[in-house]
């Protein structure tokens, strides 16, 4: 029987996508699920949801519910984390201190000070999991959706030894459907590849029956000026390829646009658009524990997801195409050989095989390079125990770095890491003389 654990199954939204994509497959409806957290009241309810979606789905799976992590883990074939350390109150925090500070910000999960600090208390966590997957389910496959995914996937791949860690995110996929619907093509119909890194991959080719659909899009953009007002339709233009992540996602990996507030109006960049995100998340939390509450049942849908794909292709040798955050390893031949790349990935009943997808345009590599020194750095800090290297990554970070001065981002530093010093390692506690 296939074990599934999921860790941080208190995420219940995200966990009911998954289930329902899990188990709309036939070689899965009778496989272990294991629900981990450790919010009692949500791991209930993430219970409850799992099997409500399994009766929707005509499944018999065997659900356990676990507040001890490695008891969900042992003997798990696919460990599927969604963790998010601190919750919305630390993520109020990395809202709050570097507004104050004159730091604008819109997500704050990847890069930027947001990003810095959500994976700095992620890492010892990660670390701890780590050890227990090599205890008691050493040949498991590790699929990451937690945020910031390059850091956490370095970090793992660092400090833990796991090899088999794979970071997966929708976004590649939700930008070329959504593309696909602006130039009126159907989905399936299109041909895309795409490279780079998590929340800042490319879209290198785009067509259809050998059509270059991005002339296309070019047209479209030409005739509808609202368009032109979206930050990574602006990227698109300048860099001639479109980036697979939301224009509130993209502001903030460079230095062109937060720092100047007639971008913010003239591109409609929503600022602190995450914390609205926090507070529905909260609201559909409440809404689905009342609904199961009531006996009322719950929209079960498929969400496409990455990680269903895989394991049902590992689980039952049917080879499909998936994108998926790996070591470089020449993958990407002008980037480093030792950081993470998002590139499509063949999987079948042998595993996850990372495609080669040689040299990127150079204006996208710079740009990929200009966020690897903020992920290298916030890793080293963290690997290597110096606490320097914190304040070294929010100085290379482009938005950050183009908004404060030196001293205004190293006194920043001290503030975040004494607001989360709680979560974060010993070593990297307190402040820093320059």
């Amino acid at each position: 029987m296939t074990k599934i654990a999921f860790v941080g199954a208190g995420s219940v939204e995200f966990t009911q996508g998954l289930l329902a994509d899990l188990l709309a497959f036939p070689e899965l409806q009778q496989a272990h699920v294991a629900l981990h957290d450790i919010d009692r009241e949500r791991l209930e309810t993430a219970e409850a949801a799992a099997r409500f979606i399994a009766e929707a789905r005509g499944a018999a799976p065997k659900i356990t519910a676990h507040t001890d992590r490695r008891t969900a883990l042992e003997g798990a074939d696919f460990v599927i984390n969604t963790v998010q350390i601190g919750m919305g109150a630390a993520t109020e925090i990395d809202f709050d201190i570097p507004a104050r500070h004159g730091l604008r910000q819109t997500i704050g999960d990847t890069l930027g000070i947001g990003g810095i600090f959500r994976g700095l208390r992620t890492f010892p966590f990660l670390k701890a999991l780590g050890a227990d997957i090599a205890e008691v389910c050493p040949e498991a496959w590790l699929l990451n959706y937690t945020n910031p995914m390059v850091m956490n996937v370095q970090y793992l791949r660092e400090a833990t030894g796991l090899t088999r860690v794979v970071g997966v995110c929708h976004s590649v996929y939700w930008t070329v459907r959504g593309l696909a619907e602006l130039v009126d093509v159907p989905f399936e119909e299109v041909s895309y590849r795409a490279a780079g890194m998590n929340h800042q991959a490319w879209v290198l080719e785009f067509t259809h029956a050998g059509e270059n659909l991005y002339d296309r899009l070019d047209a479209l953009i030409e005739k509808e000026p609202e368009l032109r007002r979206r930050v990574r339709v602006d990227m698109y233009r300048r860099l001639g390829y479109y980036p697979t992540e939301t224009s509130e996602h993209s502001s903030e990996y460079v230095p062109w646009y937060l720092h100047h507030g007639s971008e913010v109006e003239r591109l409609r960049i929503p600022v602190g658009e995450y914390l609205g995100t926090v507070a529905d998340n909260v609201a559909v939390y409440d809404t689905t524990r009342r609904l199961l509450a009531e006996g009322k049942p719950l929209e079960v849908q498929s969400t496409m997801e990455y990680a269903p794909q895989i394991i049902h292709s590992i689980v039952s040798g049917t080879p499909r195409t998936v994108y998926g955050n790996v070591p470089n390893h020449g993958l990407i031949t002008n980037l480093p050989s030792d950081c993470i790349v998002e590139v499509p990935c063949l999987v079948d009943g042998s595993g996850v095989h990372p495609q080669p997808m040689g040299a990127l345009p150079p204006q996208l590599a710079a740009l990929n390079r200009a966020y690897l020194n903020v992920t290298g750095l916030v890793v080293s800090a963290a690997v290597d125990n110096d606490p320097r290297h914190i304040r070294h990554a929010a100085m290379v970070d482009p938005a950050t770095a183009a908004t404060l001065t030196v001293d205004q981002i190293w006194a920043l530093c001290d503030e975040m890491v004494q607001a989360h010093s709680g979560l974060l390692q010993p070593s990297l506690r307190g402040a820093v003389v320059p």
